[in-house]
């Protein structure tokens, strides 16, 4: 089985893409034009129940999206390459990167949740555990993350996309999948990494990734994106592929690609 994708540029510089908890292969779509096709080749990835796989039932779990990610890298001859994921796509290439160290080269992580999982008190996991059922969780979920500060027509918009190319089963499964997994005692912390996180996002912040990815991580570095919140893909598309692309491109050269991923 191949997982539905799509690709933009054809660049020496493979980069696998993972979408978030509310998104799809599509989620990146404001930031696709600004990509840079001559010097990456980008590849945006739906999971099992998301977009083209929205009919494709699975485990829904992180070590699947690992899994699968692998297998699409070797269908398009990917032997190496590097990584940027949103979300619960954070958590993902982490996985990747302790499954296949020596195939990574560097990792982005969007607004991430960490390898650890989340622990949330019981009022904030009962919302989240019912937003595959809820719109209106979904719409408060979406709002809060982003700082309450964006119109409510796009609140809207994000809430009823992820509702029209997730399926119910899927989305419900994957909430447990990104809180409740912990795989940090497997991480090798060889890789370069660099967290990207808003300014208005009140749980996945740089207090957050200084407790997680500095700490295990050598050569992690965090960057605070200003008037942005969860999902920077849309409110700040220019300063993300800004912040992403000379991160990358620093590790185009054999030199300061980690030992074990030459």
């Amino acid at each position: 089985m191949t997982n539905t994708y799509h690709r933009v540029g054809n660049g020496p510089h493979p980069v696998l893409v993972l979408h978030g908890w509310f998104g799809d292969a599509h989620s990146f779509e404001p930031i696709e034009p600004w990509l840079n096709g001559h010097a990456f080749s980008y590849v945006f990835m739906d999971y099992r129940g998301y977009g083209g796989m929205q009919e494709t039932r699975g485990a829904y779990t992180i070590d699947e999206i690992a899994s699968d990610a692998l297998a699409l890298a070797d269908a398009l001859g990917f032997h190496t390459f590097s990584l940027i994921g949103h979300s619960m796509g954070g958590m993902a290439i982490e996985r990747i990167a302790t499954r296949a160290p020596d195939r990574v080269r560097a990792l982005a992580a969007v607004a991430p949740v960490p390898c650890g999982g989340i622990s949330y008190d019981a009022t904030t996991r009962r919302l989240l555990e019912g937003a595959a059922e809820h719109p209106e969780n979904r719409r408060a979920i979406i709002n809060r993350s982003t700082g309450g500060r964006l119109p409510s027509s796009w609140v809207e918009w994000k809430a009823t996309y992820s509702a029209l190319y997730s399926s119910q089963e899927a989305f419900a499964a994957y909430f447990h999948a990104w809180a409740d997994t912990d795989f940090s005692d497997e991480i090798v912390g060889l890789h370069p990494v660099k967290v990207l996180v808003g300014e208005h996002d009140p749980t996945f912040n740089a207090e957050l990734m200084a407790k997680t990815y500095l700490r295990r991580y050598p050569h992690a570095t965090v960057e605070i994106l200003e008037n942005a919140g969860h999902y920077p893909m849309n409110e700040t598309p220019l300063a993300l592929v800004r912040a992403i692309e000379p991160f990358l491109a620093e590790t185009a050269t054999v030199g300061n690609i980690p030992s074990s991923a030459r």
